[in-house]
């Protein structure tokens, strides 16, 4: 649970660091769409690329993006094995009875998983490399034409920046359970599949109400200050600069090869 660092900020002084907030949340929206544009590996490569020059521009340790990783394993593992067996087409590579493996789905597998890798990887650097309060700013000023129709804006981006922020808390009371029942002598590591589950049954009960006294308090605490958030200023405000630009022109740039990839080169999958 300790390798969870999805979340979290990373304080520093990068150049991630230092962009704006908005162009950050625009960017990872935009990133998240070329993703999901691409039909071939040069266009996936090219998000790869993308990304290792980001998390060099936001010297974020390489171990620490690994471990925003490798919780995923069993999903990524899980969902090549369904592509690999439930994808038909192509060269049959193996069969046997009812089990048939082609090279279409052995491309289909690799090509989600790096997907999913690339997805979760830039949007582990936005969380990393922006505070929860800049976020909340953010998301609050790109969703302002919203109240037009009459919507909370500060609230909806208030309710996805602490829902962000209570990740790490989570896993740390999860963590603590855990050790406490451990403590108790429940055997939480042997067994079955069936087994382990049950076990954790113990520890999901006293994790959800130790998270909605957490909420009961927070919003508690923010009743009794008046917190509304409407009408607040800032400290800090937020303003665009030549980095922001450039990293504009990156994700242009991006955009651009993955449709010129896409068009000049057969779709894999």
């Amino acid at each position: 649970m300790r390798d969870i660092t999805i979340g979290q900020y990373l304080s520093g002084n990068s150049f991630m660091h230092r962009m704006d907030a908005r162009v950050k949340v625009l960017l990872t929206v935009v990133f998240v769409v070329s993703v999901f544009l691409c039909k071939n590996f040069w266009s996936l490569l090219t998000m790869v690329l993308f990304v290792a020059v980001f998390i060099l521009l936001s010297k974020v340790p390489v171990m620490t993006v690994l471990k925003s990783i490798k919780p995923l394993a069993f999903i990524l593992l899980f969902t090549a094995i369904l592509n690999i067996f439930y994808v038909s087409g192509g060269n049959v590579l193996f069969e046997w009875k009812f089990i048939k493996i082609t090279d279409k789905g052995l491309y289909t597998a690799v090509f989600m998983a790096i997907r999913i890798l690339c997805l979760v990887t830039f949007s582990s650097l936005l969380t990393y490399t922006t505070t929860p309060t800049a976020l909340t700013d953010a998301i609050e000023k790109l969703l302002s034409p919203l109240k037009i129709f009459k919507i909370q804006v500060h609230s909806l981006a208030m309710m996805m920046t602490l829902a962000l922020r209570f990740i790490p808390t989570l896993i740390e009371e999860i963590d603590r359970i855990m050790n406490a029942q451990k403590a108790r002598g429940a055997d939480l590591e042997t067994g079955g599949f069936i087994k382990r589950a049950k076990a954790l049954i113990p520890i999901l009960i006293p994790l959800f109400v130790s998270s909605f006294r957490r909420a009961y308090d927070l919003a508690f605490a923010m009743e009794c200050r008046c917190y509304t958030g409407e009408g607040r200023t800032r400290m800090k405000q937020m303003k665009c600069g030549p980095r922001d630009a450039v990293a504009s022109v990156l994700a242009a740039i991006l955009i651009a090869a993955v449709i010129l990839l896409n068009h000049f080169f057969e779709k894999l999958i």
